[in-house]
């Protein structure tokens, strides 16, 4: 009699640790047998029977691991389909069916006690999966435990212009889970434009990155500021949005990219003097469901020796989007209140807090953290404000990505404090306070924001003097600002003041500033200090993490260390 196998369903459960159960159903000879099952356990038959027949690989989707919802719900549809051909394959054997191993592998019963299942981390759902458990996986190191807490990711865009100072070739990859290559635009004829300077460089990053073991995922970012001029004519009508599609799946799929992000800045605005339209928004969410229809669903079936065909989707590709402090604007020109049908549709929005205050004669910060003295002249412009705003409008924490700047203004000033800042009062309400006890039995407060100590001269010879006036009204990155004396690392990993710079921190914001008074120079900028209390905001809040602008800024990569410091990661 020839033999039916059917996993058509699961279960998970918790003890020791969160894990995959599968219900098998079985007839063979007659017999019928209903078994819940782990996948550690089929590999345990497979290596007592040393039988021809495949499983499906260990952890399939470890090389491109991206902790979500969507990789645990591919992953099982891929092993339910392999485990029960897998069986199938043992019970029509006449070599294999009437083994020992195999009918007590039909009889038994669970090992579902703590005490009894030694856990493998095999069985495991990968979005409670660490990044360096990920690894290990893949390196065949399957000791240790896992931890259940959302993994959090740490990301980067890496502009084309970038390949000269820091080469693909020469990343270290261990930083990052998601590169966003930058950048792409719509065309005139609505398709996807990439010079070939930047498609070069492209294939340099997407092969160091594979090369790298690391895992770390490639996605093509389209448009950014003054590259957005044909969006909203790419995205107005049905036939435009399929054009544009397919362009993007086109270029997706011949450069082996793990995704795409829109960069469209912004719907229903004339951003850097492009044409918009009132019903740009809507439209986006057109162009969202046709990119997740032609890149994000992959289809997994059986074969047809099956009781029954075991169809199953799930992305395949990130779909994200860089955002402001608050949702798109509808066609009323109001910040939309509903964004949840975006949200089903896409991976991430990445939140670019940066920008809020340009070089100005009375600089503010660039990337507040929220608005702590509540004295903002723009309270929802602040890394909390756009958390609370997007939360508002129904699009959930766990597919944000908070945008950290690693580049600053200098601004043309006298001034020795920020605009909207003043010292914190009685009432105010500190996101976080730690007391420690110090060696002389004295306990000593501490508090997220406004206490950083260090502030003062850095260790080591410094220059005599620095000078920034050459980038008055400009934009500055963070390892210019170095490069120029201003700032200089210490032996402690941070940054003091230098070069005659005096080095201020706001407590509104919870950034750090330098001014000189005698060259009239104000800096603003984010430092070791901000970045990683930006960090721990986006990790306590149940965000999915953070990404920086742009990785070439960093001084190596003590800003992106910093970043991981506060996200929990190494």
């Amino acid at each position: 009699m020839t033999a039916t196998v059917l996993i058509a369903n699961h279960t998970t459960a918790s003890t020791p640790r969160p894990h995959i159960v599968y219900t098998v159903e079985v007839t063979s000879d007659g017999k019928e047998f209903t078994l819940q099952k782990r996948y550690s356990e089929f590999v345990a038959l497979h290596e007592g029977l040393k039988d021809p027949f495949n499983l499906p690989p260990k952890r399939l989707l470890s090389t491109t691991f991206i902790p979500s919802a969507w990789v645990d719900d591919q992953l099982i549809a891929e092993r339910k389909i392999g485990l029960a051909e897998y069986l199938y394959d043992v019970l029509s054997s006449e070599k294999y069916k009437d083994r020992s191993l195999v009918w007590e592998f039909l009889s038994g019963t669970p090992q579902t006690s703590e005490r009894d299942m030694k856990y493998n981390l095999e069985d495991s759902l990968p979005s409670t999966l660490t990044r360096k458990k990920a690894l290990e996986l893949t390196s065949g190191n399957l000791d240790g435990e896992v931890n259940a807490q959302a993994v959090m990711l740490a990301a980067a865009y890496y502009p084309d212009w970038s390949a000269s100072a820091r080469p693909p070739e020469g990343l270290d990859f261990s930083k990052f889970d998601i590169l966003f290559f930058a950048f792409g635009t719509p065309s005139s004829s609505n398709t996807l434009n990439v010079s070939s300077g930047s498609q070069a460089i492209l294939k340099r990053l997407v092969s160091a990155a594979r090369g790298s073991g690391y895992g770390t995922r490639v996605v093509i970012s389209i448009g950014g500021w003054g590259g957005c001029y044909y969006f909203s004519q790419a995205a107005s009508t049905a036939a435009n949005r399929t054009k544009f599609v397919a362009s993007i799946g086109s270029f997706v799929n011949t450069f082996n990219l793990d995704g795409v992000d829109l960069d469209w800045e912004f719907p229903n605005s004339a951003g850097a003097g492009q044409p918009y339209s009132a019903a740009d928004s809507a439209n986006l969410l057109s162009l969202f469901k046709a990119l997740r229809v032609s890149l994000g669903m992959c289809l997994f079936i059986t074969r047809s020796l099956l009781r029954t065909n075991l169809i199953s989707t799930g992305p395949c590709k990130i779909i994200s989007a860089a955002v402001s402090h608050t949702p798109w604007l509808g066609s009323n020109g109001r910040p939309l209140t509903d964004v949840s049908a975006y949200a089903k549709e896409m991976d991430y929005i990445c939140i670019m807090n940066y920008d809020v205050w340009g070089a100005s004669s009375t600089p503010g910060p660039n990337a507040p953290m929220a608005d702590l003295c509540k004295t903002s002249k723009q309270p929802t412009a602040s890394a909390a404000g756009a958390l609370a705003a997007w939360s508002a409008a129904k699009f959930p924490a766990s597919k944000m990505l908070l945008g950290i700047a690693l580049y600053g203004y200098v601004s043309k000033s006298s001034k020795t404090v920020l605009t909207g800042s003043s010292m914190p009062s009685p009432e105010m309400v500190f996101l976080h306070k730690e007391e420690k006890e110090s060696g002389d039995g004295k306990v000593i407060t501490s508090f997220l924001n406004g206490a950083h100590p260090n502030t003062g001269e850095p260790d080591g010879e410094m220059k005599a003097m620095a000078s920034l006036t050459g980038w008055w009204g400009k934009q500055i990155p963070f390892n210019e600002i170095v490069k120029a004396g201003a700032l200089q690392k210490r032996s402690d990993g941070n940054y003091g003041q230098a070069g005659g710079f005096t080095m201020g921190w706001d407590d509104c914001s919870n950034t750090p500033y330098l001014f000189n008074q005698s060259q009239t120079t104000v800096v603003t900028y984010d430092d070791t200090w901000s970045i990683t209390d930006k960090a721990k905001l986006a990790k306590s809040s149940g965000m999915a993490g953070c990404f920086t602008w742009s990785l070439d800024q960093d001084d190596g990569y003590t800003l992106h260390n910093a970043m991981r410091k506060g996200l929990g990661l190494k």
